[in-house]
């Protein structure tokens, strides 16, 4: 018995030194990567954990509070499941009030018209508008007064205020209203025919005004790119195009009324007149509502979008989102409020205050601070619940899907890392779980002061923590 005992003490005893041994190995693999000399100059903040255990594999500069980009947006997703609940939809009702008015309740959906959201489910891109018709002629519905589209389940802050103003007009900081449509963008397409560059939009709208400035280039490369001033609609093509340009998303102003002018478009061709106005306001609760169609979206699917993909309209949608849904009023959902609630999150998990500020729910504000300690203990959070293969899947994998999908394509890395990424300027980061042959394993890489050669070296990181667990 005692013989016996000495050997499983033996074995446990020997067991442990070959993990100390594996953890040095890699501590040494790690140090040489973020101590190159190609990256001297990046400050890197790393922490790798065993989520099993809790154990840290590795931690360096870890407390560090750093500008996090896109992995802003895992605070964000863990904060809507923590006060949405996992089986949270957005409903977005429409209806009928008053004499013949066509009422749209926007519940602040971030996906409605989203073109990947839509083919995910074997839907034309434009099938809710169509949807709409539809259902006023089932109702034998043939005129319209006036169209009225709700937004107010947010406030009337479309654009934060500590974006770049020069960016307002590219896709990743799209308005944020509380009824959306289409990423609250349109794509705008070149090309070059007899010499001639002619412009495609899409969707087809009068709700724009279109310039075009575009020249045909008679080489390679396309230079197209698109200016809209603040507050307009009017959108200048600039550039040369050689024959057919990669589209080109440009942000629109006032989601609602872009969502509201679209449905007006759509009944004029399904032959519903519209004879009044399309007017943005609050419906009040008093109003007789005779309610016509409901349309809603899982959660999930806007955690997909927002972290697979990094859409950040929808990351700055749930953070409103959990902002009005904490309200008495259920209305009004604004970032001060959001910003409150993912940090009384954060503070809920045990991380001190001095690691984090929360600015905005995309990452696009260079205001907000995360320390990799943060994000492990984020990430780990998630882990231990019930639903972690689900939002496991939420996220981008290494080598198959989503903004991971050009990296670790190698057969031995190629579907094991679920991540999510962040590109700034000066700033990147990856931060999520990769399966290995011992489990799986936390990590959070983040880095400010990046250069080029800085994301092959957080690449290489992540190949190590899966190599010395092989």
């Amino acid at each position: 018995m005692r013989f016996g005992v000495k050997k499983l003490l033996a074995a446990i005893i020997l067991a442990g030194v070959f993990i100390s041994a594996a953890y040095a190995d890699l501590t040494q693999r790690i140090n040489a990567i973020v101590t190159a000399p190609a990256v001297a100059k990046v400050f890197f903040a790393v922490n790798i954990l065993d989520p099993g255990s809790g154990a840290i594999l590795y931690s360096r500069n870890a407390s560090a509070p750093m500008v996090p980009a896109s992995n802003m947006k895992l605070v964000t997703t863990a904060a809507a499941i923590r006060y949405l609940g996992e089986g949270f939809t957005y409903q977005t009702s429409v209806g009928i009030i008053g004499n013949n008015t066509l009422a749209i309740i926007g519940s602040g959906d971030p996906l409605l018209g989203d073109k990947p959201t839509t083919q995910k489910h074997n839907l034309d891109c434009r099938w809710m508008l169509k949807d709409i018709a539809e259902q006023l002629r089932q109702k034998n519905i043939n005129t319209i007064t006036d169209v009225v589209a709700d937004s107010t389940v947010f406030d009337d802050q479309l654009t934060h205020p500590s974006w770049p103003p020069e960016e307002l007009n590219r896709r990743y900081a799209a308005e944020v209203g509380g009824l959306n449509y289409n990423d609250n963008c349109v794509e705008v397409v070149a090309e070059t025919v007899a010499g001639k560059v002619e412009l495609a939009l899409d969707p087809q709208t009068g709700y724009v005004e279109i310039i075009n400035k575009c020249s045909p280039a008679a080489k390679p490369p396309d230079t197209v790119w698109c200016a809209r001033p603040a507050g307009s609609n009017v959108i200048t093509v600039l550039g040369a195009c050689h024959k057919r340009c990669e589209p080109v998303l440009v942000t629109i102003d006032r989601p609602p009324v872009f969502f509201g002018f679209l449905l007006t478009e759509e009944l004029k061709r399904r032959d519903i007149a519209v004879t009044g106005r399309l007017i943005e306001r609050e419906i009040s609760p008093a109003e007789p509502f005779q309610q016509i169609v409901v349309y809603s979206t899982s959660l999930w699917d806007v955690l997909e979008r927002c972290n697979k993909d990094s859409l950040g309209m929808a990351a700055e949608s749930l953070l409103k989102t959990i902002a009005a849904y904490r309200l008495p009023s259920g209305k009004g959902g604004s970032w001060p409020v959001g910003q409150q609630l993912s940090s009384q999150y954060l503070l809920s998990l045990g991380i001190p205050s001095d690691q984090f500020f929360i600015d905005d729910g995309s990452g696009l504000s260079e205001k907000n601070r995360l320390s990799a300690n943060t994000l492990s203990t984020v990430l780990l959070d998630l882990y231990r619940k019930p639903y972690w293969q689900q939002f496991k899947q939420t996220l981008a994998v290494g080598g198959l899907n989503g903004t991971a999908d050009k990296w670790f394509n190698e057969q031995k890395y190629k579907g094991k890392v679920f991540a999510k990424t962040g590109t700034m300027g000066g700033i990147k980061a990856l931060s999520g779980v990769c399966s290995t042959g011992a489990g799986d394993r936390i990590f959070v890489i983040l880095t400010n002061n990046a250069n080029g050669n800085t994301r092959p070296a957080i690449n290489n990181i992540v190949k190590a923590v899966i190599d010395e667990s092989r």
